[in-house]
């Protein structure tokens, strides 16, 4: 079966998410799509991953664990002791069930929208950091810089991006997930 077109997928998202994930959502679509057209990705794939990067987060994260074993999803034990990060794996699952997107490119960028990883394509690049840069987000360190950044080198808009949430969580004090650790010290400048 073909993966739902985009007006179905917003129909269907605007009933399950929160009203501001789901603007939150539109946002990401948009701007994905905006530097896919800067990069020469493929427009349709941005504007369809970022509509649906996070679209598991209609459910309850205390249920995170449990779905992501009954689903089979394999986690990592930083996963089970912050389920909010299951998130990602989560998205990929109902990409593929309830809008039957199968194109591996866009679930792998949905599996690591949160982490990244090191060696992204340039799909993943782009859905990283239309998520962290879309117009709805405010608290950022340097967020003025890593727009302009984005459309100039998507390199070092991860690198910067990478730079500011590495030190944030270390600053908090939150746990941080070795991927994104790996992530930043591939794409580190310093």
């Amino acid at each position: 079966m073909n993966a739902l077109s985009i007006t179905e997928i917003k129909s269907f998202l605007s009933k399950g998410l929160k009203e501001e994930r789901f603007y939150h959502s539109l946002s990401v679509s948009a701007v994905a799509a905006s530097l896919a057209m800067r990069y020469g990705a493929d427009i349709q794939k941005a504007e369809l991953a970022g509509l649906i990067h996070d679209c598991a987060k209609a459910y309850p994260v205390d249920q995170y664990v449990k779905m992501a074993q009954d689903f089979g999803i394999s986690l990592e034990q930083v996963e089970i002791d912050n389920p909010q990060l299951i998130h990602a794996k989560l998205g990929a699952y109902y990409a593929k069930k309830d809008f039957f997107v199968e194109d591996a490119e866009i679930l792998n960028s949905i599996i690591y929208h949160t982490t990244g990883r090191p060696g992204m394509t340039l799909l993943e690049k782009i859905i990283y950091i239309a998520d962290y840069i879309e117009p709805a987000r405010y608290k950022a360190k340097r967020l003025d810089d890593v727009r302009r950044m984005a459309f100039k080198d998507l390199d070092e808009c991860l690198n910067m991006i990478l730079s500011d949430t590495v030190e944030h969580l270390y600053e908090k004090k939150y746990v941080i997930n070795p991927l994104t650790l790996e992530t930043f010290k591939y794409y580190s400048k310093a």
